[in-house]
């Protein structure tokens, strides 16, 4: 008989079955409601660097915003999901095309709270698993005790990258430094990197008295991008602009373009103030796993199917 547990880690499904419990324990405590929303939608959020995967006309969806945010609008304050998200072509040590994804909101916030309440959950998760304020991730002994440092993107590539941000920016190359030369050296203590230039953060709010700089984070811990969060743009006029130059982006690529979400910006309109956060729950289970590849904290990747 063939050998059905090859590819597969018990005791990692164990601990992600954990933390998914404790995440959805934080929430609740934290007055937050759990919602759901479809799976396959007609129109995806426009956005250049991340390709839909097509479903008999629609797409599944790349991340439960586009019907997250309406929730919001209509009233619902404070929501999360733990959802499927599907990207095309992603795949890798850390990448899968399906990925596990939490997304929460909460009205009346900004990228200030979030990264405050990412913080906690985080801490929630490694206390709820008898770990204190400590874990071990890949021979590495990582500290969680808070604050944990927040470095701005300016200072990160002054600190670390052979280029100015503005610099890497106009020559086409502030991907490929953040990835080769910022990101290696980030590790392994947490680190929120914060305030992208504003070209990088499409659905964000451009921080009050500096243009230039959009309100969104992203926190690193043992090396791994955990999250991606902002203080969301509520201006349906500038949403559209920067929809369209990203559909624009993407004609230029010779990417199919599904067109605009206009019912989306139609409930950008009732939106009150408000932040979001995207967090890789795979990759969370990997730090919390020890696991070294994204492969070994799932049931099945497409390679097992």
């Amino acid at each position: 008989m063939p050998n059905v547990s090859r590819g597969f880690f018990p005791k990692n499904l164990l601990r992600r079955a954990e933390v998914l419990s404790l995440i959805r324990a934080f929430f609740r405590a934290q007055g937050f409601l759990e919602v759901e929303t479809p799976v396959r939608i007609p129109v995806p959020l426009p956005e250049a660097h991340i390709e839909p995967i097509e479903s008999e006309g629609w797409v599944l969806q790349p991340s439960p915003e586009i019907c997250m945010k309406p929730l919001v609008a209509a009233g619902c304050e404070r929501i999360y999901q733990i959802c499927k998200c599907f990207r095309k072509g992603e795949r890798g040590r850390r990448h899968l095309p399906e990925m596990t994804l939490l997304e929460w909101y909460a009205a009346s916030e900004t990228y200030d709270d979030l990264m405050t309440r990412t913080e906690q959950l985080i801490l929630h998760v490694a206390e709820g698993l008898g770990l204190g304020h400590a874990l071990a991730y890949q021979g590495a002994r990582i500290d969680l005790t808070p604050p944990w440092p927040r470095l701005t993107v300016a200072e990160a590539f002054r600190r670390y990258a052979s280029l100015p941000a503005d610099a890497a920016l106009a020559q086409g190359r502030f991907d490929e430094l953040m990835g080769l030369e910022i990101e290696p050296r980030l590790g392994p203590a947490p680190v929120f990197i914060h305030d992208y230039p504003a070209a990088c953060g499409s659905l964000a709010r451009l921080k009050p008295g500096e243009p230039a700089v959009a309100e969104r984070f992203e926190l690193y811990i043992g090396g791994l991008e955990l999250c991606n969060g902002f203080s969301e743009l509520t201006d349906p006029v500038e949403q559209r602009r920067r929809f369209e130059a990203e559909l624009e982006i993407q004609r230029r690529r010779g990417r199919p373009v599904q067109g605009l979400p206009q019912k989306f910006l139609e409930a950008l309109s009732a939106l009150p103030p408000c932040a979001g956060n995207a967090l890789g729950v795979d990759r969370l289970v990997m730090l919390f796993a020890d696991a070294s590849t994204i492969d070994e904290v799932v049931a099945f990747t497409p390679d097992r199917l």
